[in-house]
């Protein structure tokens, strides 16, 4: 099977359907996001005045790094706002696969932005997880393996992908009522978001949690490799120039170290019920 198929030249991205949604996403079934040709930096400052001076979204953001446990909190936060989840990592997650099997090296920028221009994409809920599609296949797990890791933080390095990335994830934004999860989606993404949360913990609790859910999908690693790769990860992340890793000016910072996942939604509806304005 050709993972990118000639006659292939969108990235798509299908989700489920919902009240209020379902013209939409059928249009954005079908929306080009132009590969390695995104908006140049001019264009992004306009991008992010332009959500700023709009009202203020609808939209939650939950930033930080790998093991913090932003996808359980996205989800669980979503499901109890009635809102849309987005896995914006999924996506990074799904290029470097994709990179990988077509064996495309993540510093050609050229190869990377044509890769994006025929990346067939699809997230679709399933049974209250999110399901991740290239080209019709389910690789939902095949994206989590350590080196698919790496590799995304290789990719999402690289201007070409995130400006193919941050287009479609700012036209999801614009229709509101959506919980992002990622790691520059209050910064950079959707400047303009209403709810902003950085997730972090400490470094060794991060690391259990990581080995604790590669070692539940039969993965056989070791607690120091984790270890190892995500200090890695969080300085690749930290230190690179585009979309550094790092909370957002008015990101409400939590702690989830000693924390259960219902605590940490506990305090982000805590903080989005005081605004009074998520319906």
């Amino acid at each position: 099977m050709r993972l990118i198929p000639k006659e292939v030249s969108a990235l798509h991205l299908g989700i489920f359907e919902r009240p209020g949604y379902e013209p939409f996403f059928n249009r954005l079934l079908g929306v080009p996001v132009g590969g390695c040709q995104g908006a140049s930096s001019g264009q992004e400052a306009e991008v992010a005045a332009r959500q700023r001076k709009e009202a203020r979204q609808r939209v939650v953001t939950i930033d930080g790094p790998s093991g913090a446990g932003k996808s359980t909190a996205a989800r669980l936060l979503a499901q109890r706002l009635g809102y849309l989840y987005v896995d914006t990592g999924a996506m990074y997650r799904a290029v470097a696969l994709a990179a990988e099997r077509t064996l495309v090296s993540p510093e050609d920028d050229a190869a990377l932005g044509a890769l994006c221009a025929g990346l067939d994409l699809k997230l679709e809920p399933e049974a209250g997880a999110l399901k991740v599609y290239l080209a019709g296949e389910d690789v939902t797990g095949e994206i989590r393996r350590p080196e698919i890791s790496s590799l995304a933080s290789a990719v999402s390095a690289r201007r070409a992908v995130r400006e193919a990335l941050w287009r479609l994830q700012r036209e999801l934004g614009r229709q509101g009522q959506a919980v992002f999860e990622g790691r520059d989606t209050g910064t950079v993404v959707l400047p303009g978001a209403r709810w902003k949360f950085f997730l972090t913990a400490a470094p060794e609790v991060r690391a259990k949690r990581r080995f604790n859910e590669l070692a539940a999908k039969g993965l056989a690693v070791s607690l120091a490799a984790v270890e190892a790769e995500m200090a890695a990860r969080d300085a690749a992340d930290s230190g690179r120039a585009l979309a550094p890793l790092r909370p957002a000016e008015d990101a409400v910072i939590i702690d989830s170290s000693g924390l259960e996942a219902a605590q940490v939604v506990a305090r982000m509806f805590e903080v989005i019920g005081r605004d009074g304005d998520a319906a």
